[in-house]
């Protein structure tokens, strides 16, 4: 059985399971993960398709709060606002989303600040459009502020709208682990830049923080190092491969997403793969691994490569293998 065909099983299984089981419990919180502390109501609140975001804070205006508001608002109204009747006088409790930002360092490293507080309220008779509200240190506390608030949101197939039960909201949350992280091996089943993002964007929802990419391995060398360009010789096929501007690509779009990527390099052993550009790093032709260590040749080489990874990954932790 193929890796896809794995997956859709998984998933079949997992549907099956969901829509088999009993009616929800009211009385729990399905939030993903579950916050540190929250409160709700018992009131039901209309959200307006045309909901917009107001930004506050010295990082309010960043823009990966703005790209992040717009993905957001995609699968919260994934349905569709066009393709359902909307009547023009109708009146939604929730207009604005209110997202503060208190600091504007967007540097991401383990142990940024994540937390956020989070309020869903019925307006008041003050205010002539309803609001939610998402206040955070940084903006990856806001991105998961973002992840919570979508999660809230539900579309009513009765009403063709979204509606954010047991309002109101009051939710003040951070993680309790600090290193949040899923590992992905393309060094021994190459994956496509789409498909990684695919993982990427999958991780944010259930607010994980670090994508272990275990890029090199005896298997191949996809990677592209460009002080030792013969490297990546040791890929599978040369259109399978990954350049600097395909990592840097990745870098960029998980932190986006307030995802951290730590790049994985074996050494000195599970290193086959690195001979077919430059035999002189095996021992012997008929002895491929582990590296040569005896040679000053490795030793360069393996500056050459850290060197280059950092340029792409500024994470200051990287993985030297298991």
């Amino acid at each position: 059985m193929n890796m896809k065909s794995s997956l859709t099983l998984l998933l079949t299984i997992c549907t099956f399971l969901l829509y088999s089981s009993a009616e929800l419990d009211g009385s729990l919180t399905y939030i993903w993960p579950l916050p540190a502390k929250s409160s709700s109501g018992n009131d039901t609140l209309s959200v307006d398709p045309e909901l917009s975001l107001v930004v506050g804070g010295r990082g309010g205006d960043s823009s990966i709060i703005k790209d992040g508001f717009g993905r957001y608002k995609k699968i919260i109204f994934k349905h569709g606002s066009k393709s359902y009747p909307v009547n023009k006088r109708s009146v939604f409790d929730i207009g604005i989303l209110k997202i503060v930002v208190l600091s504007d360092n967007e540097e991401l490293q383990l142990g940024a600040d994540e937390s956020y507080f989070l309020l869903v309220e019925k307006r008041n008779g003050q205010s002539i459009i309803g609001e939610a509200y998402i206040e955070a240190n940084t903006v990856y506390g806001a991105l998961r502020g973002l992840e919570t608030f979508s999660q809230l949101c539900a579309f009513d197939y009765e009403t063709k709208t979204v509606q954010i039960y047991k309002a109101p909201w009051y939710i003040v949350d951070k993680p309790r682990f600090a290193y949040r992280g899923l590992l992905l091996d393309t060094s021994r089943h190459y994956l496509p830049i789409n498909v990684i993002k695919q993982i990427i964007e999958s991780m944010s929802y259930a607010k994980l923080n670090v994508l272990h990419w275990h890029i090199i391995d005896e298997q191949s060398f996809p990677l592209e190092v460009p002080s030792y360009p013969n490297l990546w010789k040791g890929s599978y096929t040369k259109w399978e491969r990954y350049t600097v501007e395909d990592a840097y690509d990745i870098v960029n779009f998980a932190k986006m997403r307030g995802i951290n990527v730590m790049a994985e390099v074996d050494i000195p052993g599970h290193a086959e793969s690195w001979g077919a550009g430059y035999p002189d790093l095996w021992p012997s032709p008929s002895c491929r691994e582990p590296l040569d260590v005896a040679k000053n040749f490795t030793f360069d080489v393996i500056s050459g490569i850290l060197t280059d990874l950092r340029k792409n990954f500024p994470l200051w932790t990287l993985s030297l293998g298991w």
